[in-house]
């Protein structure tokens, strides 16, 4: 891997040396202040002081330098539109061809522009993260909150290349007006934009501008949407990780883990309450059917969590072990006419979800080069997974006896899986390659030994740091101070993860269990609505549930690509609630009218699609706001956010059952009541946070 440093030397553009950010010299300064950390002649007020100081010269310095770049910029192209105007009455060929060629020459410094921005984004952004690694401060939180959010923001200009667009849209009119059409001179604006010939120097820009803003956004949405963290690594981890941990087929039987597992959980939903009539129980006992395997994840996902910080096969290896026979129980009970065995088959299958390792195996075996498209496809193998096990079921629509075993569409989820898994577990044991774990890397990441060399100190010191530092940014029970303990040492229980948690973090968790919950009573009690309302069969609801599943990855791809390049993650945050608080308001079935399948379809997408965007923006935001501390160690935010979630399904799932005491009738409204009262407080709490969250 090249060093950055030497990047930023080498990719700077003659002339203008002077002007890039001084890399080197914020970087001997953090090594400054690390050896006086280390020696403990350390004050941390001028610490924080001189570094913001530098940090806000160097960029002043940029952005003036872009500010007298585009400036020159503008008035090339105000003397090449003079120029051009001369030519209205007598168009001469050559000076036509003359005034293009300057034009691209504009528009070829307008790329340098770009670039130039582009290095010195990313050195910010690396002297950020070095500075928070190498203190244990977070600084970063702060320095970006401040300055991004601020009127008179400079960080704005480095990230967001104000003005660009306009001196690209006058580029783009001018090349426009000169081509030679036949005589004709039409303005771009009365025509189709896709009619226009494009001149290559505007495609060069459009791609130069892409790589600064638009082009990884998709695959970093997807991978905030896994909660996998797109972390700089050193170059000897790089290196460690690729010649000893990276192995393409085990990441790939990781991805098929977590397809097959999001198949398992939703195979069943189009039949669950048929199984249960079958068995003698109520249909409403679906959401206890469903609901079971959420309730054994709550647990798996610790035990998991840990297992991962010593190897990767064996957890797999169990995780298919568990599901095989969960499956086999659950196809069974049918036979035995057992609700328990039913029961028991589900719990086991939620015991065997190694989703915890999935995404353990991605951020830490997976090299930082392709980590993004990893943690896609995770979120990928989720959402096709999804779409399938609906589908899927819609297929498995027979009848008949192997042996004494009957087939038929309440058992054959369950057989279907199992073979499945067992075909998985044949493929795990042949190909896996368990990754070389270094044993320095592995103490770190069960926080054993580490932990007991720091002490937590008591009180915080005073004067600017606490200035510096937003209430929401100050490290945990004092510990700003202490750079080892808040950046190294990971939290070592459940109260200490808790403890971990700011205000802002708390908000991002309850919005997590809320559009979980409000997903989960949509998708738990279709089969239900849809029967006794519509009169659906099992087929109709396996597509209808299919075709939500397939609207995830498109949601996620326009929301990546182009909406969160349009508005701040807070702002796509907050409006994704509000719909969703529309698509359960428009879910209720008022008394005297006739509940219509236009009205539940319309109704189901407007939840579905808003909770989906919302999942992505909340977990992104949640990535930016939790603790470093969190992001290793057992108790991590992965295992925080998948718990909340299961917690939310478990909960839903219970409220369907319970209102199902009140009658068929009465079932839609009363699951719809609570999604209702914790999406309006989910509102409440992320509109007191709001100003505490950056993009």
């Amino acid at each position: 891997m090249v060093n950055f440093s030497k990047k930023l030397t080498t990719d700077q553009i003659p002339g203008w040396e002077e002007y890039y950010f001084n890399y080197n010299l914020l970087r001997r300064r953090v090594k400054e202040y690390t050896e006086q950390t280390k020696e403990g002649n350390h004050d941390r007020r001028r610490v924080l002081k001189d570094f913001s100081k530098l940090l806000d010269d160097e960029i002043e310095k940029i952005v003036l330098f872009m500010i007298e770049q585009q400036g020159l910029i503008a008035a090339r192209l105000e003397d090449l539109g003079k120029n051009k105007a001369r030519l209205q009455d007598l168009p001469l060929l050559q000076e036509i061809a003359e005034i293009r060629q300057a034009y691209r020459e504009v528009g070829l410094d307008l790329v340098k522009l770009l670039k130039f921005v582009d290095l010195n984004a990313n050195a910010v952004r690396k002297i950020l993260k070095k500075f928070d690694e190498r203190l244990g401060y977070k600084f970063t939180d702060y320095y970006v909150k401040s300055r991004s959010n601020h009127p008179y923001s400079q960080l704005q200009q480095v990230f967001k290349h104000v003005g660009i667009g306009a001196v690209v849209g006058a580029l783009s009119r001018n090349l426009g007006d000169l081509e030679e059409r036949e005589g004709s001179y039409l303005n771009i604006y009365d025509q189709n934009p896709l009619a226009i010939p494009k001149d290559p120097i505007i495609d060069l820009i459009k791609t130069t501008a892409d790589k600064l803003t638009n082009s990884t956004n998709f695959l970093r949405f997807l991978g905030q949407h896994a909660l996998i963290a797109e972390e700089d690594t050193s170059t000897s981890q790089v290196q460690h990780i690729e010649q000893e941990k990276y192995h393409f087929i085990s990441l790939v039987l990781n991805l098929v883990n977590t397809f097959l597992y999001m198949v398992n959980t939703y195979i069943i939903v189009p039949t669950a309450d048929d199984y249960a009539t079958s068995l003698g129980a109520a249909a409403t006992v679906c959401g206890v059917i469903i609901g079971s395997m959420a309730v054994a994840q709550v647990f798996s996902s610790v035990y998991f969590s840990a297992w991962s910080n010593k190897s990767y096969f064996r957890p797999l290896l169990f995780s298919s072990v568990v599901l095989l026979l969960g499956n086999v129980l659950y196809a069974l009970a049918y036979d035995l006419n057992s609700l328990t065995l039913l029961l028991v088959g589900r719990l086991l299958c939620g015991l065997g979800s190694a989703r915890a390792v999935n995404r353990r195996y991605i951020s830490d075996c997976v090299p930082p080069r392709i980590r993004m498209q990893a943690s896609a496809a995770f979120v990928s193998a989720s959402a096709l997974g999804m779409a399938c096990g609906p589908a899927l079921a819609g297929l498995l629509q027979t009848k008949t006896k192997f042996y004494i075993f009957t087939i038929n569409q309440d058992t054959l989820p369950g057989w279907v899986m199992a073979v499945g898994w067992l075909a998985y577990l044949v493929w795990l044991w042949i190909s896996f390659k368990e990754p070389a774990l270094d044993p320095d890397v592995e103490v770190y990441r069960e926080g054993s030994s580490t932990s007991s060399r720091f002490v937590e100190e008591e009180e915080v010191e005073k004067g600017l740091a606490e200035q510096l530092l937003l209430p929401n940014d100050e490290d945990e029970h004092g510990e700003l101070g202490s750079p080892a303990a808040s950046t190294l040492r990971p939290a070592s229980s459940v109260a200490s993860a808790y403890r971990l948690l700011t205000p802002s973090v708390k908000v991002q968790l309850l919005i997590y269990f809320m559009l979980k919950y409000a997903m989960e009573i949509l998708l738990s009690e279709s089969s239900v609505v849809t029967s006794y309302y519509f009169g659906w069969n099992t087929s109709t609801i396996a597509v209808f549930l299919a075709i939500l599943g397939l609207t995830v990855l498109p949601v996620n791809a326009v929301v990546g690509t182009y909406i969160s390049n349009m508005f701040e993650d807070r702002q796509i945050l907050l409006a994704s609630e509000f719909v969703l608080l529309a698509g359960i308001l428009l879910s209720f079935r008022l008394t005297g009218t006739t509940y219509t399948v236009a009205q539940y379809v319309c109704s189901a997408l407007l939840t579905f699609v808003s909770a989906e965007v919302l999942e992505g923006v909340n977990l992104s935001l949640l990535s930016q706001v939790m603790s470093s501390r969190l992001s290793r160690g057992t108790y991590n935010g992965g295992l925080l956010s998948t718990e909340a979630g299961t917690l939310a399904r478990v909960v839903a799932d219970a409220t369907i059952t319970l209102a199902g005491f009140l009658g068929q009738g009465a079932l839609l409204n009363a699951t719809l009541l609570p999604s209702l009262l914790i999406c309006v407080a989910s509102i409440a709490a992320t509109m007191s946070t709001y100003n505490s969250l950056f993009y």
